[in-house]
């Protein structure tokens, strides 16, 4: 569990460090406003992804009894989520994630996928990582290997400080199953 009083202590040595009086006005609610909001945008943190998976474990059993080799796929588009980067704590924002699977007998409610891929963001991560993430809560929920998940997004570690490159942005693939070697499922998630 997130530990909001640690975080609330550490914010005040924070500004403290930054040469802030954290007593004066306009900062003395400030620890305790940070420490909420940590509380919520990294409540992913709390759950592993198989806690992730029990947790929108809901799909309904398909009667159309796709074939192994179907090329039928659900594709859902441009789910807004935002992170955190894991090296320097700065927003990832502007992300847009395509998630696509290739049902085997079952299929996962639409908003369950974004559920998903909300509660992946929800951490400390890495773009390439929330990718993966959100393939392995699929494949589990699923219980097919053909997923697929592309990301775009941008960085605030490359926008907002150091290099300083405003309109650079990141996409990220990840291929599982019949999308890592079927070129024309590739091309269909375009």
């Amino acid at each position: 569990m997130i530990d909001t009083e640690a975080i609330r202590k550490h914010i005040r040595g924070i500004l403290e460090a930054l040469g802030d009086d954290p007593d004066r006005e306009g900062l003395k609610e400030t620890p305790e406003r940070v420490a909420k909001m940590y509380e919520e945008i990294f409540e992913g943190m709390n759950y592993t992804n198989h806690e992730i998976a029990m947790m929108f474990d809901k799909t309904f059993e398909d009667k159309m009894d796709f074939e192994t080799d179907s090329q039928d796929m659900v594709i859902v588009r441009d789910i807004d989520i935002y992170s955190y980067c894991e090296h320097h704590m700065a927003l990832m924002y502007d992300m847009k994630v395509t998630v696509a699977y290739i049902p085997k007998g079952k299929v996962i409610g639409l908003s369950k996928i974004a559920r998903i891929a909300d509660m992946v963001g929800k951490r400390l991560q890495l773009q390439e990582r929330i990718g993966s993430d959100i393939a392995e809560v699929m494949q589990e929920i699923l219980g097919s290997e053909d997923v697929a998940v592309m990301i775009e997004g941008t960085h605030s570690c490359m926008t907002a400080r150091g290099i300083k490159k405003t309109q650079a942005t990141t996409k990220t693939y990840t291929l599982r199953g019949a999308f890592k070697e079927n070129q024309f499922l590739q091309m269909r998630l375009g």
